[in-house]
């Protein structure tokens, strides 16, 4: 508790330093910029404007009320990024949803990293963190990805680097962007995982990739189908639903057996039949101990 307090001693003290006006930093080499810069500081929230080059333009306002009732009893935990634009004026970097979610619920200031960064800079700073997030869609990624390219001129070497990803894994990203609009869209809206996008992106007429796309909708296809289909189509340039295997249904008194078999064993279990009456019962086991506890089930009191 005591480092807490301390913790906030000191971004109250760095506040006071940055409203200083014979103080005013505006780079690395200015006074007292080694206090400011890497410390977390308390920043006045209409003090802060908003990122013009954030990669992600759209926010689910459920997440985000989530995030604010969080807020409003826990405070916010990670600090967000801000560049310095000039006295007591500030860019958002990153951390936009807490950014967002802290003025919803009326909260004046926010805990803040300082960064002293150019345009070039903190359009990259901004990229590099969105493509680090976990809830993003295949196409955002791709388009963060290509933004780094058009506008920072980076490789893909140089964003292997940047980001912790295997260059081939970048190029699977950038493919992406070669689908049909509509198809984007409907990754983006999770009708389509990359699996099924990647299998689409073999087939360069976008007007056959929009068929596949609607027989994908219509059948309920898996990526596995989708491969399948895509690569009969190369092969007889038709565009042809492979057929599923009907599930052949088992007798009743089956059903009811697999329900008592799981249920005694605690496991899930698998019976297969063949045609002329004879089947396998399958028990599954996760571990020694449970290798062992099944069989003193199946041993009764021996």
């Amino acid at each position: 508790m005591a480092k807490a307090t301390k913790k906030q001693a000191l971004g109250r003290g760095l506040s006071a330093l940055l409203k200083d006006p014979s103080n005013d930093i505006q780079s690395v080499q200015d006074k007292n910029a080694d206090k400011v810069i890497g410390n977390i500081v308390e920043l006045e929230l209409d003090s802060i404007e908003m990122n013009p080059f954030q990669p992600r333009t759209s926010f689910n306002e459920e997440t985000l009320r989530e995030l604010a009732s969080s807020i409003k009893e826990l405070g916010v935990i990670q600090p967000i990024t801000v560049r310095k634009l000039g006295f007591e004026s500030y860019q958002l970097v990153s951390g936009e949803r807490r950014f967002r979610a802290s003025k919803s619920i009326g909260l004046e200031t926010i805990p803040a990293y300082i960064r002293i960064a150019n345009d070039q800079e903190s359009l990259e700073m901004a990229l590099v963190e969105n493509i680090q997030r976990q809830d993003l869609d295949p196409i955002e990624i791709a388009m963060s990805y290509q933004r780094l390219i058009d506008e920072i001129q980076l490789t893909q070497e140089q964003m292997s680097e940047r980001v912790g990803k295997k260059r081939s894994t970048i190029a699977n990203y950038l493919r992406l962007l070669k689908l049909d609009p509509i198809i984007q869209t409907g990754m983006r809206d999770g009708f389509l995982s990359m699996g099924h996008g990647r299998a689409i992106i073999n087939i360069e007429d976008q007007t056959v990739q929009l068929d596949i796309y609607e027989k994908i909708l219509a059948n309920k296809l898996s990526v596995r189908d989708t491969e399948a289909l895509v690569k009969n189509y190369n092969a007889t340039d038709e565009v042809v639903v492979p057929k599923k295997e009907a599930k052949e249904e088992l007798p009743k008194f089956l059903k009811k057996g697999i329900t008592a078999f799981s249920e005694y064993f605690g496991h899930k279990i698998d019976v297969k039949v063949a045609s002329n009456g004879k089947g396998k019962i399958t028990i599954p086991f996760h571990s020694e101990e449970d290798f062992n506890r099944i069989k003193k089930l199946v041993e009764g009191d021996k």
